[in-house]
């Protein structure tokens, strides 16, 4: 496996957002693939379906009701071939907390603790039908903790969900999670290394969970004895403590998700 930063074009900067991601690139070729979901694909790595690919799918909401458009794209999902997979849903808890439950009540269970991933995915998401098969392929071949799909929050100003450079972590030791540059990457389909992956469409080792000690997600917005004011969503508290003991996070940008705004119908 080997790492190379991409050259970044004069076109218009993203405000705020940090240049020059680490790629990485697996032994497997890049070569250009269909474009059946509705952009260009590249594929980066081999499948790993024969592997034990057992995946817990979390969805928390703060409604009772789900969006149609979100509940066809989890419908289309694809499941890898001969392995298990299970939806869990809780409704009405702030996030962080319902991720949290969630993810005691699997390790509390004889039987679900034992399964290899827990992946995410949140009530305003889009993943794409491959999301589930892509980041297996990526979380195996990179030898990550975690990967995500990529997408942008909402609004007018629209951030990629690909936060930190782990080389200038190396480099400084300041751990940050800064939006970066993705436009390269996402030209090119890479898998980037980062310092931090939100959660709406994620996958994680269970591992993961039972090396890191609870709460793991903590959704911070106050003010901090010694360090002032201070805001972290639930999903960055989590990359951070990760981070600062060891593990490895990526964002595999053949993983294009939608980030729907309910209450215009416009996706991000």
């Amino acid at each position: 496996m080997t790492k190379r930063a991409s050259k970044v074009g004069k076109a218009t900067p993203t405000p705020a957002v940090q240049p020059q991601p680490t790629y990485i690139e697996g032994a497997a070729a890049l070569e250009k693939s269909m474009s059946g979901l509705g952009f260009e694909r590249v594929q980066a790595v081999h499948g790993t379906t024969y592997r034990d690919s057992s995946t817990i799918i979390l969805i928390p909401s703060r409604d009772d009701k789900f969006h149609y458009r979100v509940v066809q794209s989890w419908q289309n999902l694809i499941a890898p071939m001969n392995q298990k997979r299970a939806f869990i849903y809780t409704i009405g808890d702030e996030v962080g907390k319902a991720y949290t439950s969630m993810v005691k009540n699997i390790l509390a269970d004889p039987n679900l603790s034992t399964w290899k991933y827990v992946m995410t995915m949140e009530s305003d998401n889009l993943p794409p039908p491959d999301a589930h098969i892509r980041m297996l392929e990526s979380i195996e071949e990179f030898g990550l903790d975690a990967v995500s799909g990529i997408y942008f929050t909402k609004g007018d100003i629209n951030m990629p969900m690909a936060y930190g450079s782990p080389e200038e972590y190396k480099r400084t030791g300041v751990l940050d999670f800064k939006p970066l540059d993705i436009r390269t990457a996402l030209d090119k389909g890479n898998v980037v290394e980062v310092n931090g992956i939100a959660m709406g469409c994620s996958l994680y080792r269970m591992e993961l969970f039972k090396q890191i000690e609870p709460p793991w997600f903590v959704t911070v917005a106050d003010i901090v004895e010694g360090k002032g004011a201070m805001g972290f969503t639930q999903d960055l508290y989590f990359c951070q403590r990760a981070k600062q003991a060891g593990k490895r996070f990526g964002v595999d940008m053949r993983v294009r998700v939608g980030h729907l705004d309910l209450a215009t119908g416009v996706v991000y």
